[in-house]
């Protein structure tokens, strides 16, 4: 509410404008007490026996008792009271989780437009650590958009700026160089601003257009950037830039090479899949890493390197008895290597445990473990049966012609129909052709098997020895 000052100090009061769905000021000016100035001097005489104001004791008029208070706080209090002006928030919070913030501190010309992922960006970069020490400038840094060739923090910053913009990035260390830093100017575990000018944005290079010599250049570009996100312990965007080398390499072209620089492409294919399989393993994404060594043993079969992986990622899936043989190979082509000797070692020492729980196992599955043989017996003459006792008509009676516990035999019913079973029991000592099943009748069967075994089938059938009717 405006402040009210006194008659006597106040001229005539200046006519507001109307408002509208409001009456006249006039209809509201009729206030008591309020009388024309001359009017009051003619009647002083007259009022010269009361006594003065100050003798009756009176209160002073209020503040809203003066002449026009009531109108002019009635139209302050009609008057809407202004919005306030919003403070535009200068940083804008790119992850949500207030770790990597952009400021624009200069806006891009009127119909500039932001890069898209896939084009080549110009950069004009100048970074500092928090303290406000700078560590790097680059009057012209070139990359890809969306490929991971730089730092997180301007990838997922540049997208959003203007062409002409130059902005301010604050970015934790987790989106620059992490918890190894950059020697010798940036410490482990430092975050980072970044004063970035965005220059260019063009569209990226065909891959079909390109010459052998611009494929090997765009391969090795991509393949050191794996490289050092390698060495930065960041397998997942290291294993991203060597599948974006392999694709620079294999990818079609309609440019013809020389063999030279076929040769310079294979050799580059190779180092990007060992490199590619080393991050794999890293990340325990052991299927890829073996279709990537595999790939290199297509073409370079004695290849040490993809045989070593080869034989690592075998060994992490428990492959023992193929990984030893492939280790081997991998000692036969370099046998100073102390490397593949300590893992052959540790192998061998795996694969005889592995074995002899195994064994354990089996015989505690064949409930005899004592009569177990170490290997198989000795050839020899099958016995004639002796009639020891007799089949039930209804039972099964079984034979096998497999002296391997684990082996395959024949169930005959009182039909004399075969079925197929599994051995489950040690078989006779003696190896060799069994003899034909005799044209016997449905219930009198025959067994050559001399120990004390059960076998199950279609029936379950228990002989003390060979038994025939």
């Amino acid at each position: 509410m405006a402040s009210c000052a006194e008659p006597s100090a106040m001229g005539p009061e200046p006519a507001a404008p109307p408002l509208a769905g409001i009456p006249p000021l006039e209809d509201f000016e009729v206030l008591d007490g309020v009388e024309d100035a001359e009017g009051e001097e003619e009647e002083e005489e007259n009022l010269s026996e009361v006594r003065p104001l100050e003798d009756i004791g009176q209160p002073p008029l209020e503040e809203t008792e003066q002449p026009g208070a009531l109108a002019r706080e009635f139209l302050a209090a009609m008057e809407p009271e202004p919005e306030p002006v919003p403070v535009p928030d200068e940083w804008l919070d790119i992850l949500g989780n207030g770790l990597l913030r952009k400021k624009t501190l200069v806006p891009g010309p009127p119909g500039s437009s932001r890069p898209a992922k896939g084009q080549v960006v110009t950069v004009q970069l100048q970074t500092s650590l928090e303290n406000g020490t700078r560590v790097q400038e680059e009057p012209e840094l070139v990359f890809t958009l969306g490929d991971c060739d730089v730092i997180q923090a301007l990838d997922l910053s540049v997208p959003l700026m203007d062409v002409g913009e130059t902005a301010m990035v604050t970015a934790d260390s987790k989106y620059c160089y992490g918890p190894q830093g950059r020697s010798p100017y940036i410490p482990p575990h430092a975050a980072l601003c970044l004063e970035v000018t965005l220059k260019t944005a063009v569209d990226g290079p065909d891959l079909e257009m390109l010459t052998g010599q611009e494929r090997v250049a765009l391969a090795n570009r991509k393949r050191e950037c794996g490289n050092a996100h390698y060495q930065r312990a960041d397998f997942v965007l290291a294993a991203n830039s060597y599948d974006l080398a392999i694709k620079a390499i294999t990818s079609s072209a309609k440019v013809d090479m020389t063999f030279e620089e076929e040769e310079q492409l294979l050799q580059l294919k190779v180092k990007c899949l060992n490199n590619l399989a080393a991050s794999q393993l890293k990340l325990d994404h052991y299927r890829a890493a073996l279709r990537s060594c595999s790939l290199v043993l297509e073409h370079q079969p004695d290849n040490i390197k993809a045989l070593f992986r080869k034989g690592k990622v075998l060994a992490q899936q428990g492959e023992y008895s193929e990984a030893i043989p492939i280790l081997r190979a991998a000692l036969k082509l370099e046998p100073s290597n102390k490397t593949i000797h300590a893992e052959l070692s540790k192998l061998v020492k795996k694969h005889a445990a592995q074995r002899s729980t195994e064994t354990a196992l089996y015989r505690k599955m064949l409930g005899n473990p004592t009569r177990l043989p170490a290997k198989c017996p000795g050839k020899g003459a099958w016995p004639p049966p002796s009639p020891l006792s007799t089949v039930h008509p209804m039972e099964v009676a079984v034979w096998s012609n497999c002296c391997c516990p684990g082996g395959r035999g024949s169930l005959c019913g009182h039909r004399c129909q075969e079925l197929t079973a599994q051995v489950a029991a040690t078989p006779s000592k003696h190896r060799g052709p069994h003899p034909k099943l005799p044209n016997l009748p449905s219930s009198s069967l025959s067994t050559t098997l001399s120990d004390p075994v059960s076998f199950s089938g279609a029936g379950t059938v228990r002989f003390e020895g060979p038994v025939a009717q």
